[in-house]
């Protein structure tokens, strides 16, 4: 027998803005290094990803043998001041996210301006951790880059 349960729909509203001693395009290409191959889970535990830097462009986790999980397409690039994704990102039922990076840069130090905004009907524990995941995603943006940026400047 099919049972109808009703569940509320909720938004969600997280935005950071980060400042980094780095140069613009350097910290747009440590963004989709870090969302893409480099990508991994607060604890360290590696989870390479693939990200399509183009207009309809996937970001999607391949597992290989034709399998994997489909986070979102790339809804909007600009580099290296823009990029937004649209789509499910780690959640596997009923919700959809807009996510934007916003980069400008004044005085050899870029501000990133972070939004992740969705609908849908979350589970708990994702509501719980969901910061997390983009807190360590900022944080080692903002450390690659500037370490990158003071080798080439060594």
């Amino acid at each position: 027998m099919a049972k109808n349960a009703q569940q509320d729909v909720q938004t969600l509203e997280i935005l950071k803005e980060e400042e980094i001693a780095a140069p613009i395009d350097l910290v747009f290409e440590t963004l989709l290094e870090q969302m893409g191959p480099l990508n991994q889970h607060p604890d360290g535990t590696k989870m390479p990803m693939k990200i399509e830097p183009w207009p309809g462009g996937r970001w999607f986790r391949d597992l290989g043998n034709n399998s994997g999980h489909f986070w979102g397409h790339v809804q909007a690039i600009k580099p290296s001041t823009l990029l937004e994704i649209s789509g499910p990102l780690f959640m596997s039922y009923g919700a959809v996210s807009n996510v934007q990076y916003r980069l400008s840069e004044e005085r050899g130090i870029t501000r990133l301006k972070f939004a992740h905004r969705a609908i849908g009907q979350f589970a708990p524990e994702h509501l719980e951790n969901i910061s997390t995941g983009w807190n360590d995603l900022l944080a080692r943006v903002q450390k690659a880059s500037q370490s990158r940026s003071h080798a080439v400047r060594a």
